[in-house]
């Protein structure tokens, strides 16, 4: 098949002409010259292979050639002008879709209001959050199900990254151990037998298990999967924990203490990340920089 080259341009002629039936007040129509609009009327039936208007001294017809075409070519122009308007409202936010991954505590703590004042700018915009571990957060970016993931730990060089914050880290104990009194303690000092953790893949776990004060103390403490628990725990007098500083709505209870640990290396990198090889939509963009504002609120 040969190459065709025809632009809505020409298709604006043909319809123009379909519809006048005069060659003058068609070309006037589209702002052209009566012979430039013969030469395009002329090059459309080139292209087609096929006459597609009778011509006589006082007025053009559609053959039924052209009667054919005339219905393919509006439905184009009706599909050309349904994708335009498709982009517009993209490009406007009046509709879409965005969708993030973040660990639980980021998701509990900075993206309901992300969200809240996402939606009374976006009201059209689809929002999706999953509240997941950086492992399986970090999947679903991969995968293209989210447009981006707020984690920490795992291996982010196949992203692109931006640190939103470093994150510090308490001691959380029952008001009646030794160190409830302390204004600030070191990791060394509590690193002790009655120590408990969150499990082995949560990126807290993993962020404290390469401290060197806690590799000199092995832990005996129990180990449990969600922080509600390990609170719960703490106010039973099982035992303490070292937790971040977004975990901490979790241990807003009666008898129990959060205490600053002052060892500056203890710190959690809370990173924002996206897909290298995929833009972020316009609606996914304006979710990017809401994140980023609560970050460094």
């Amino acid at each position: 098949m040969k190459s065709i080259n025809v632009s809505m341009r020409d298709f604006d002629a043909f319809i123009a002409l379909a519809q006048v039936q005069h060659f003058t007040r068609a070309a006037e129509r589209c702002n052209l010259s009566q012979s430039a609009f013969s030469q395009k009327i002329g090059r459309i039936e080139a292209s087609a292979g096929v006459r597609l208007f009778e011509r006589s001294t006082r007025h053009v017809t559609l053959t039924p050639e052209g009667e054919v075409f005339a219905e393919e070519v509006r439905r184009i122009q009706a599909d050309v002008q349904h994708a335009f308007s498709g982009l517009q409202d993209l490009a406007h936010r009046r509709v879409g879709r965005v969708a993030v991954a973040a660990l639980p505590s980021v998701a509990a703590e900075w993206m309901p209001p992300v969200i809240a004042r996402y939606r009374a700018a976006n009201p059209q915009i689809k929002v999706e959050l999953f509240d997941s571990l950086a492992g399986p957060a970090l999947s679903m970016l991969r995968e293209g199900r989210v447009d981006m993931a707020i984690t920490s730990g795992e291996d982010l060089r196949e992203f692109e990254c931006m640190v939103l914050r470093l994150e510090k880290f308490f001691f959380v104990c029952r008001d009646d151990h030794p160190m409830a009194d302390k204004s600030s303690v070191s990791l060394l000092q509590v690193a002790g037998a009655d120590m408990m953790h969150l499990a082995r893949s949560s990126s807290v776990r993993q962020h404290l298990q390469a401290q060197p004060a806690m590799l000199a103390a092995p832990p005996h403490g129990l180990e449990v999967e969600h922080l509600a628990t390990l609170a719960a725990l703490i106010a039973q007098g099982l035992g303490v924990s070292v937790v971040p500083e977004l975990t901490l709505f979790h241990f807003r209870r009666d008898r129990l203490k959060a205490i600053p640990i002052r060892d500056r290396q203890l710190r959690r990198p809370i990173v924002l990340a996206r897909h290298k090889a995929r833009a972020l939509s316009i609606a996914a963009r304006a979710m990017f920089d809401e994140v980023v504002a609560q970050a460094r609120a």
